[in-house]
């Protein structure tokens, strides 16, 4: 083969897996021909030890965040910011649930969630579950989650950190980093709530 053609070959191949590349994040961001790719049914237990399914929130807006309660930033950030969001949704708030989900079960029992999320405010959920059917919702969300031990004999979960709207029917409508102000996202959540 020639330098000419492999040249031509190494960039077709680099061209194909930068189209790949595009498509997946496409996928992830739910753009319009793929905003049905994120979410989907789970089934997890409240903070009230409750079993509970994706139908049992059909008929209400939903902020999907997955997290764990010894995160030291993003996460308490991210839900003091949707926390403050929802404050300024007015008359919309109502139709509005937060949830939490839980990326660590292991530590994160219901008693462990209510207690945490007690401080986020009263309208949060959050969930849990068997490692099992955390990491099926975590698949169902594009969830990035994997443990690393900590020098005191811990671990700590390395995850994404990304805020996912979905709708009444339960429909992936939009996803927002957690760098997204109070502000800012209460004025996008206003403009897709009807």
């Amino acid at each position: 083969m020639t330098a000419y053609l492999k040249t031509v070959a190494t960039g077709f191949v680099l061209a194909l897996f930068a189209l790949l590349a595009y498509a997946a994040y496409g996928n992830f961001t739910g753009t319009a021909n793929n905003a049905g790719v994120v979410g989907g049914p789970f089934a997890l237990i409240d903070q009230n030890g409750r079993g509970v399914t994706s139908r049992d929130f059909k008929g209400r807006w939903l902020i999907i965040y997955f997290g764990y309660t010894h995160c030291p930033d993003a996460c308490p950030t991210a839900l003091n910011t949707i926390g403050e969001a929802i404050d300024q949704l007015g008359a919309k708030r109502a139709l509005v649930t937060p949830i939490f989900i839980t990326i660590d079960p292991a530590r994160d029992t219901a008693a462990v969630l209510k207690s945490y999320l007690a401080s986020f405010g009263p309208e949060f959920v959050g969930l849990t579950g068997s490692d099992g059917a955390i990491a099926s919702a975590e698949q169902t969300y594009h969830v990035y989650a994997a443990k690393h031990s900590t020098p005191d004999g811990s671990y700590d979960m390395d995850h994404s950190s990304v805020l996912y709207v979905m709708d009444p029917q339960g429909t992936f409508v939009s996803n927002f980093a957690d760098e997204i102000d109070p502000a800012t996202l209460a004025n996008r959540l206003k403009s897709l709530i009807p």
